[in-house]
């Protein structure tokens, strides 16, 4: 390269860095940080306080334990355990200012889902265009903590799953039309909490142990939870999509989504598997079933539905979640 076209654009460098709003020594400036190094961050970063969080799983007692044992999934394997509970120590780690790598993975998220080479300010008005409920991602992230966020990077550094993150996206920022009754439907939804609301629900199966089967049979935690995450948003999204579902749908969508990732894991991910690898039956995105399709939604005509607090819930908790 010439030295009249390194300086060039080391120029044009200096005044994308300028126009973020962040300066050259911002997270704005580094590269983009894969799922994997952010990982690594993790496995590698003290996160004994976080640990000190996570509440042992309740045992049952008596007949419900020999049901348990009768009929129930069965327990993570030992060799596991380790993952797991990093797993939900994540879950507890909340949004650092002061640790880069938290700040590269909101940044990635950020360039991915608007297809910008800029970075932008840790706060402002962008957070909520990206489906944030505010100007401060953090405070979102108060039910899944960090983990809310990865499954968020994984979902858009992957390349198989960044083109659907985008669709996805791109489906919450903008209005549709429904040809069969001539009107035009908004079907736009806060996109991040949306995921912060679906690695919620990831979690709570992870607790129950609905996922000790399918994690025992790859010896994989974190990467079963990855795919689980991205298989209910493809759920989620096609029923969304050619249901013509508005934002008043959602707390009942979310609540079948959570049944389904519960009970039906394993066929969850197979419809991902089956999207994945674009074989004759990828894309059912012909009309899903859904138990609303013939009972309507959940939720009554103009009533609002407020995504305020659902980051609030203890993840922590036995039982079933609760949604609002």
């Amino acid at each position: 390269i010439s030295e009249e076209l390194r300086r060039a654009q080391e120029e044009w460098e200096a005044v994308e860095e300028i126009q973020s709003g962040l300066g050259g020594t911002s997270a704005s400036a580094a590269p983009p940080i894969s799922f994997n190094e952010a990982l690594q961050y993790f496995q590698t970063a003290d996160l004994s306080e976080c640990r000190k969080k996570v509440r042992a799983t309740a045992r049952r007692q008596g007949l419900a334990a020999l049901v348990r044992f009768l009929f129930g999934p069965p327990r993570l394997q030992p060799q596991l355990q380790g993952e797991r509970e990093l797993a939900l120590a994540i879950a507890q780690c909340g949004l650092d200012d002061n640790e880069r790598v938290h700040m590269r993975i909101l940044q990635t998220i950020y360039k991915k889902l608007t297809r910008s080479r800029l970075g932008c300010p840790r706060y402002g008005a962008h957070w909520e265009e990206l489906g944030f409920q505010g100007a401060d991602p953090g405070t979102d992230l108060r039910g899944t903590g960090m983990l809310g966020l990865m499954q968020m990077l994984y979902f858009v550094m992957d390349s198989q799953t960044l083109p659907l993150a985008q669709e996805i996206f791109k489906l919450s920022q903008h209005e549709t039309q429904a040809p069969a009754i001539m009107l035009i439907v908004l079907q736009n939804f806060p996109f991040c909490i949306m995921s912060v609301n679906i690695t919620r629900i990831v979690i709570q199966a992870l607790r129950e142990e609905r996922l000790s089967r399918e994690c025992n049979r790859r010896q994989q935690v974190i990467a079963v939870l990855n795919d689980l995450y991205v298989a209910a948003f493809l759920q989620l999204y096609r029923v969304w999509k050619w249901q013509h579902k508005t934002v008043v749908d959602a707390g009942f969508l979310l609540k079948e989504l959570e049944l389904s990732t519960k009970k039906k894991p394993k066929q969850l991910l197979k419809s991902l598997e089956a999207y994945v690898n674009r074989s004759p039956t990828a894309d059912c995105l012909q009309q899903p079933s859904s138990p609303s399709a013939s009972g309507g939604s959940g939720s009554q005509p103009g009533e609002e539905i407020h995504f305020t607090g659902v980051c609030d819930l203890q993840v922590e908790l036995e039982g079933e979640a609760r949604l609002i």
